[in-house]
């Protein structure tokens, strides 16, 4: 709990007014990899407590859309349409899609993980299971040139993941930003030019 409170980047996340310190992952994605551009339409899968969102309907606007969708409860965010359910269900993915109304979409983001039990032989299965399905999803909804970024933790599948990935995208490269904790094994895995 100390650290998390010492913590620099959930201080100015407290400061800034964003709902988590995860909110800075994206925006140093963002300044790399310029996934987000004005007008876009975006799926933020596992988006709880909205971090993501935020950044994300900052930079779309309100020419753009932001969906958003978690297992957990989010407050309302202006400029996010938010569904609440688990997106390993088929029919929680089908009322995303109906909420998409036709629309393909830009950029699927996830900076989804399972709750950990501190076992990594559990942990990982259940870890690349979720991006997984994040990329199934990507595969199905995004227009060509399309973008996709996932969190993925360093160990087993994670190079069949890297493989798979560039299958459907034109450039896949993983970044650790500056604010994803050092000892965390957590990375984040940027593909884009969807190839439909």
């Amino acid at each position: 709990m100390q650290r998390h409170v010492n913590d620099e980047y959930v201080q100015r996340a407290q400061r800034d007014g964003y709902r988590s310190r995860a909110s800075y992952k994206l925006l140093e994605i963002q300044e790399k990899d310029k996934v987000l551009k004005p007008g876009q339409v975006v799926v933020d899968l596992g988006a709880a407590p909205g971090g993501w969102s935020q950044v994300a309907a900052a930079i779309v606007g309100s020419k753009g859309k932001v969906l958003a969708m978690d297992i957990l409860e989010m407050d309302g965010i202006p400029g996010v349409e938010f569904l609440q359910g688990d997106f390993r269900e088929q029919e929680v993915m089908d009322q995303l899609i109906n909420l998409l109304e036709g629309r393909a979409v830009d950029l699927v983001i996830s900076d989804i993980a399972p709750n950990a039990s501190g076992v990594r032989a559990v942990d990982q299965p259940r870890a690349m299971y979720l991006a997984e399905l994040a990329l199934d999803f990507a595969r199905t909804c995004l227009k060509p040139g399309g973008a996709f970024v996932t969190k993925l933790f360093q160990g087993e599948g994670f190079d069949d993941f890297i493989r798979d990935a560039r299958s459907s995208f034109t450039r896949v490269v993983t970044r650790k930003p500056k604010s994803s904790r050092p000892k965390s094994r957590e990375v984040y895995v940027v593909a884009t030019g969807y190839k439909s």
